[in-house]
């Protein structure tokens, strides 16, 4: 199938935003592996004094795992589809948290500038047109030496896992997905996933992209080999490699 970008993704979530939640609750781990790659940031004094910026909020479940991650930090939550970011609203949070309807590649527009002292993105590169762009977007946005965590389903490039994610797809989710009338945004997570790059080469990816000390971790779980964590850190001065 050919994926869903653009306009066509966003009006795709804002159907599925009413059930999200509970799709994503019946995920083993995928709250705590969102709280994990948060505290990846290795953030201090939690968040104290610092701008933190969620790219592709959704519905905030990632929000809350940076905001367990720093509490005392101020937090930027964004996401281009109006009906999940309608969900996150509507949760409680500190006044430290604002949420803004963007799309990623349309930050500036929005008012949402930098320094921001620290990135964090989940489930967002594979489901942007050109996430190179963005990439470039966001180390500009990071202050010197601001750090990047990406939560993302990203293949080993083994058969095995490959074979796991779709199985676990063909059998639970899209069955699911499809008697709720959202079949279409979960056959794009099938696809998207397998079209996307391997591990190594989204760590590649970054290093291209001028972003230092780009580290690779994984999950655990059925997520194993699936879902991984990249960390990574803006040079310390422009145009720097330190």
């Amino acid at each position: 199938m050919s994926l869903l970008r653009d306009a066509d993704l966003s009006a795709a979530f804002d159907l599925a935003a009413p059930s999200y939640d509970r799709m994503v609750a019946a995920n083993p781990g995928y709250h705590g592996q969102l709280r994990r790659s948060a505290r990846r940031l290795a953030l201090p004094d939690g968040g104290s004094g610092l701008r933190l910026l969620d790219l592709g909020c959704g519905t905030g479940a990632s929000t809350a795992a940076l905001l367990a991650a720093a509490p005392r930090a101020r937090i930027t939550a964004v996401d281009a589809s109006a009906g999940m970011l309608a969900k996150a609203r509507a949760k409680s949070w500190p006044d430290r948290v604002r949420f803004v309807h963007a799309p990623a590649e349309g930050l500036a527009g929005a008012g949402v500038t930098g320094p921001f002292d620290a990135v964090f993105a989940a489930y967002l590169f594979r489901n942007v047109a050109d996430p190179d762009a963005v990439l470039a977007q966001v180390r500009d946005l990071l202050a010197p030496g601001g750090r990047l965590a990406v939560h993302e389903y990203a293949l080993t490039g083994r058969a095995a896992h490959r074979t796991v994610w779709t199985a676990v797809c063909r059998g639970v989710v899209l069955p699911v997905a499809r008697r709720a009338g959202n079949g279409a945004l979960y056959e794009h997570l099938w696809h998207s996933v397998v079209e996307f790059d391997t591990a190594d080469a989204f760590a590649a990816r970054l290093a291209r992209a001028g972003f230092i000390r780009v580290r690779t971790l994984p999950t655990t779980g059925w997520q194993t080999g699936i879902t991984h964590t990249f960390v990574a850190r803006a040079p310390a001065a422009r145009g720097g490699r330190a």
